[in-house]
């Protein structure tokens, strides 16, 4: 029976061979606009993607807790059925860094995400869409936070 060393040691042997065949998929690695996430509002990180000034849309939809017991993980949602959508993003306003999360959006793939975010105290939790127009349209919803998950 082979052992957790053999097992690590052959799992590596067959991934290096697999991408030295190119077998395994490039475009699967996550890509980020690293600047984006040093943003601290809204409206500048819509003039960093190229959008115009965000305007509220009931068109774009975000979810989320009431209350959040833990601000570890807060699991929070962003959709919207409009056609035409680039980007849909997750900001929580008075976190270090407003941005979330960012999903690229295509017609193939239904624009409607969720993911868990921390969050160090009760805040705006902001659903962001970035049209194909450069429109951006947002919604937002307030979370409060009892257990401060950044640290707090």
């Amino acid at each position: 029976m082979p052992n957790r060393r053999t097992v690590l040691a052959r799992s590596g042997q067959v991934a290096a061979l697999m991408a030295g065949a190119g077998l395994l998929p490039s475009h699967a690695l996550a890509a980020w606009n690293a600047n984006a996430f040093e943003i601290k509002t809204m409206a500048e990180l819509a003039k960093a993607m190229g959008g115009s000034a965000p305007v509220e849309s009931k068109d774009v939809v975000v979810t989320g807790p009431d209350i959040a017991e833990n601000g570890a993980v807060v699991p929070v949602g962003v959709s919207t059925t409009l056609a035409g959508v680039k980007k849909l993003m997750l900001l929580v306003e008075k976190n270090p860094s407003v941005l979330s999360a960012s999903f690229d959006v295509s017609d193939a793939v239904e624009a409607a995400f969720t993911t868990r975010v921390k969050m160090g105290q009760s805040s705006n939790v902001m659903a962001v869409a970035l049209m194909n127009d450069n429109r951006v349209l947002f919604a937002q919803k307030e979370v409060k936070v009892t257990l401060g998950g950044c640290g707090g």
